[in-house]
């Protein structure tokens, strides 16, 4: 049985910078709950931040920016956090390679797991097209990155 990475948020599980979950309510996500085919993972948590903490952008780039060590990751107050991103997603490509998953369901806009946009670095609220840090680096170890509104897609990879 083919299992998939899923963000904790998603899940409903409190672990993002403000404490809060972005709890998905779909029959796919509860399908694979119920069969034992999810695999939770937060990659800030996972890496060591706390919760909550302060919210962190990546500065005017994308998560392939900062893997390659030309953009980094700031919380609001200015602080550098891009160790823990990127441990997060190395954390979480270990996961994925360890149960031989080869999807995964992370979380739209987040710097670590966002796969089509992040907010643009200057806690404006203002979104712009790229991908996480932990979505980038899955994605460059052949692992398909979906984001909650792309359930139904991922389930086709998956049972495939």
């Amino acid at each position: 049985m083919n299992k998939v990475l899923v963000s904790a948020c998603l899940l409903g599980k409190r672990v993002r910078y403000d404490g809060g979950s972005l709890a998905v309510a779909d029959r796919i996500l509860a399908q694979w709950l119920a069969e034992g085919r999810v695999v939770s993972v937060c990659p800030e948590v996972d890496a060591g931040m706390s919760i909550p903490r302060r919210p962190a952008e990546i500065v005017e780039a994308s998560g392939r920016d900062v893997l390659l060590a030309t953009a980094k990751v700031l919380d609001n107050a200015g602080e550098d956090v891009t160790a823990y991103f990127i441990s997060g997603a190395e954390q979480a490509l270990a996961t994925c390679q360890k149960q031989g998953l080869r999807v995964a369901v992370l979380a739209e806009s987040s710097p670590s797991c966002g796969s089509h946009s992040l907010y643009d670095g200057h806690f404006s609220g203002n979104k712009v097209p790229g991908e996480g840090v932990t979505a980038a680096l899955l994605r460059q170890n052949g692992i398909d990155v979906y984001s909650q509104f792309e359930i139904e897609a991922a389930h086709k990879t998956l049972i495939s």
